[in-house]
């Protein structure tokens, strides 16, 4: 997204200009929970990229990062600016969208972020599934990430859509600006290689578990805790991919925690087994998310009709 330079006027800050920029940069630093990393995913040097949040700060006239700790803390100004930074790229985003939609009526581009186990089990045929009542006009883009990376391109304006797995006792980041829509149902279950479990006792064999910024592990993890259950004290391998659990559980290295969508092929010819009993499934929906405000005429056509294609609910 191109920077911006919005002016301030005012007594404290007359003649400044803040930098979008600035903004980003901010969110980037909160993302990555720390400067160097910061500054390498924003492709700038450390002093620049350090330079650049007091100049933030400056312009906000408050200290928006509590430098006392070693881990990066927000100051409550800070806490409360970043639903401004937030919000205002959002809009930014669909601002500029809007106006590059009246410039080219003819020539339109769907943006869908999914995560990555829907974007291979689930959006290919669901896809086709809607072409099939009426063929797309506009160009479909998906990009396929973790659920933080998701949240963060709906929330600055990035993608039009999400297709995420849901569970009602998991928080998204998407508050009351955006809408779902239920699509279908899912299951995470345990699956491991045959031998790999002793008597049924999954608490002792190896676990592989997801990362915190995997959508499949924020609901798992609010699933356990809604029942109660404790998670896996000592995982062996973690990543924030449900696909690469399920290889290593192929692989005989332990337990994984995965969707049904992604397995049902390994369990009906036996590279896997479920590695508990039905009680220890989690139901999961597949969910659709848009922003409430109106976008595109492509995008809002296609919303159309995935609403006369499925019942709605909120």
């Amino acid at each position: 997204m191109p920077a911006f330079a919005l002016a301030v006027i005012g007594p404290l800050a007359q003649g400044r200009y803040m930098d979008t920029d600035w903004l980003e940069d901010f969110l980037a630093l909160l993302d990555c929970g720390g400067f160097s990393r910061a500054a390498e995913k924003r492709a700038v040097s450390q002093p620049s990229f350090s330079r650049r949040i007091r100049s933030l700060e400056d312009w906000v006239g408050a200290t928006l990062i509590d430098r006392s700790t070693h881990t990066i803390r927000l100051t409550a100004a800070g806490e409360r600016f970043r639903l401004v930074a937030e919000e205002t790229l959002r809009r930014l985003q669909l601002g500029r969208e809007e106006a590059r939609a009246v410039a080219k009526a003819t020539s339109e581009t769907l943006r869908f972020a999914s995560t990555h186990v829907l974007s291979l089990t689930y959006f290919p045929a669901w896809l086709r599934t809607l072409e099939n009542a009426e063929p797309m006009s506009a160009t479909v883009e998906l990009t396929a990430d973790n659920m933080v990376a998701c949240e963060r391109l709906m929330i600055e304006g990035r993608a039009q859509f999400l297709l995420c797995h849901h569970h009602e006792a998991a928080s998204t980041r998407l508050g009351s600006d955006f809408t779902s829509l239920r699509l279908g149902e899912d299951v995470l279950l345990p699956v491991a290689a045959p031998g790999v479990v002793a008597d049924g006792n999954i608490a002792d064999a190896p676990q592989l578990c997801f990362t915190a910024d995997s959508g499949m592990g924020r609901i798992l993890a609010a699933a356990w805790a809604a029942a109660g259950r404790e998670p896996p004290s000592q995982p062996i391998f973690a990543s924030h991919l449900a696909s690469v659990l399920t290889a290593m559980a192929r692989d005989g290295r332990g337990i994984a925690w995965t969707a049904l969508s992604l397995v049902r092929d390994d369990l009906e010819v036996g590279r896997l087994v479920r590695a508990g009993s039905p009680g220890d499934d989690v139901p999961i929906e597949i969910r659709l998310w848009r922003p409430r405000a109106r976008q595109t005429p492509a995008a809002e056509t296609l919303w159309s009709r995935i609403l006369r294609a499925y019942p709605r609910t909120a």
